[in-house]
């Protein structure tokens, strides 16, 4: 990793998914960046699937790394509808679905994504993991819980949706989150066989549980989503024994292949947690401060396709940045503006997912399979046609407008990043 002298100095609070793509992007815009990451090393290979629509994969194809995204997909081809007291399955061929949704588009899981895009950016970009953000000053001062105190002239949350820049720079989480009615648990199953791509759903009134591997993982996943009037307390977010209770509550009874996957959760290496909550923010910019990602506008995690709006937001945020040479008092306002219509039809796709995944009826129930078994029955043409007017959310993100911000030329490389006028306005040493 190499340093620019005198290039403008970025801190990024995060490793997930949006803190690399934004790390890669400033270093090609001139900035000298570092990353700061709480886990101990880059992720590892696992966590949940999620999608990348066009525009991420077109960003991802500019980054070098699409040849490894694709190569790293799931491979999950297939879906198996069990309705809550139905017979038999539907049984669907999701190509339909993604095809109709997006003419680009990869599933890959979560943790394999972000060790994608930390490989692209290794090179390039000071990482400081096993750390965190204690303390932050309007000048750009921060103080680590390990590391020594350092000066930075631009600080960004990418450190999702429970964000500590967010809650240092805007105040508690409370104030921005907006619960919608229910929560979600990811159960890793260790070694498991015989699925083959598929995904297996079980739909009830107020709950959804369903198993999906990868076809380069031996184990699987299983995702839970069930209705609830109350958020999550807080309390409890940390509460683990509670939170499998809630589970074991929720979905007790639903199908003796749920039960099996319930029995599991006291052994299972890898769970998750948390309620489903949108962040809703007038701004996401303070003075040096801004947020990228699921810290400044999650639509809802497991419903509301935030990867590849976090992916579109970092691309947009770093060539903002480099478009008004640095001045963040010009580009994080031209960020927010390019980002708003994104942000608000993702939010409103995300509550219109959750009442479809989480039917509120037996009426809903039958509807979803209903649907599914339309869907398998249709030839490819009119399948098309149909899942073009019920895929709502893929077909946002498929369609997102993004500008080129074609990143420097070897002869004017480390203009916008450099302490001149601009580097002076933002305070730099």
């Amino acid at each position: 990793m190499t340093t620019r002298k005198g290039a403008l100095r970025i801190l990024v609070s995060g490793a997930g998914i949006a803190g690399p793509v934004l790390a890669y992007w400033l270093t090609r815009h001139g900035f000298s960046v570092t990353v700061v990451e709480r886990a101990p090393g880059p992720r590892g290979t696992g966590g949940h699937a999620v999608d990348l629509f066009r525009p991420a994969m077109d960003i991802s194809e500019k980054m070098g790394v699409l040849p490894r995204v694709e190569e790293r997909a799931t491979g999950t081809c297939r879906m198996a509808v069990h309705g809550e007291g139905a017979r038999r399955p539907v049984r669907v061929d999701l190509s339909k679905i993604f095809d109709a949704a997006s003419d680009r588009h990869a599933e890959i899981m979560r943790d394999d994504l972000s060790a994608i895009y930390h490989n692209a950016t290794r090179d390039d970009v000071e990482y400081l993991f096993g750390d965190s953000i204690a303390a932050l000053s309007p000048d750009g001062e921060v103080r680590f819980e390990n590391a020594a105190p350092r000066r930075f002239d631009l600080v960004v949350g990418a450190d999702g949706l429970h964000s500590t820049v967010r809650r240092l720079v805007f105040g508690d989480e409370s104030r921005f989150s907006a619960f919608i009615g229910a929560h979600f648990g990811v159960l890793t199953l260790p070694d498991v066989s015989g699925l083959d791509g598929e995904l297996v759903l079980h739909v009830g009134v107020g709950r959804t549980a369903g198993m999906y591997g990868a076809r380069h993982l031996k184990g699987a996943r299983v995702l839970f989503l069930f209705r609830s009037e109350r958020a999550l307390d807080r309390r409890h977010h940390h509460d683990v024994p509670r939170q499998k209770e809630l589970l074991r509550g929720a979905f007790d009874g639903m199908h003796p292949e749920v039960d099996r996957w319930l029995r599991e959760l006291d052994r299972a290496p890898a769970f998750y947690f948390d309620s489903i909550t949108q962040l809703r923010m007038d701004t996401w910019s303070r003075g040096r401060m801004t947020l990228v990602g699921d810290a400044g506008y999650c639509p809802g995690p497991a419903v509301g396709g935030s990867t590849s709006l976090a992916v579109v937001g970092a691309y947009v945020l770093a060539g903002e940045l480099a478009r008004a040479g640095g001045d963040h008092e010009r580009a994080f306002p031209a960020y927010e503006h390019a980002m708003a219509e994104h942000v608000r039809g993702s939010h409103a796709a995300a509550l219109s997912a959750a009442k479809t995944l989480i039917p509120r009826s037996r009426l809903g129930v039958r509807g979803l399979a209903q649907g599914a078994r339309l869907i398998a029955a249709l030839p490819a043409g009119p399948g098309r046609a149909l899942l073009r007017l019920t895929t709502k959310s893929g077909r946002l993100y498929n369609s997102m407008a993004v500008d080129d911000y074609p990143p420097l030329t070897t002869a004017s490389r480390g203009r916008p990043g450099l302490v001149g006028d601009a580097g002076d306005r933002l305070g730099s040493e």
